[in-house]
């Protein structure tokens, strides 16, 4: 799979916003999509802030802002169905149990992001919904 293959996903609303939904069943391990954008220095990170920035290293950021990036419409999942894998500067996001089609991809944006961005208004994934 990859970002540019639109047949095997959807955009659609979810409990968090806009989300990017699965249109064929993936297996547990499988690659899904990579995490694209411009890469960013830690000076040129802090400058420009946003939502869309994906940590690699103390030193890299990738601004996941374009909307060609389809990733960047995975939101975060307290008990997600995908898992990042971060190697050669490349953020590849795979399958952390097997998903069915037409499933939400999740994953967990981490301990930072959420409580800056998402614990403040409430964590709307599923695992929080149904508390």
């Amino acid at each position: 799979m990859n970002n540019y293959d639109k047949n095997l996903f959807s955009l659609k609303k979810s409990h968090s916003g806009l989300g990017l939904f699965t249109n064929i069943p993936i297996k547990k391990g499988e690659f899904i999509i990579e995490y694209t954008g411009k890469l960013l220095t830690r000076d040129k990170t802090e400058e420009r802030g946003g939502r869309y920035l994906f940590e690699l290293n103390s030193r890299w950021t990738v601004d996941g802002s374009e909307r060609k990036n389809l990733s960047r419409y995975i939101n975060h999942g307290c008990y997600p169905n995908c898992k990042i894998l971060i190697k050669n500067r490349r953020i590849n996001i795979h399958a952390l149990r097997n998903i069915k089609a037409g499933e939400e991809l999740t994953y967990n944006y981490g301990k930072e992001y959420f409580n800056a961005y998402i614990k403040p208004s409430g964590c709307k994934c599923k695992k929080c919904r149904i508390k």
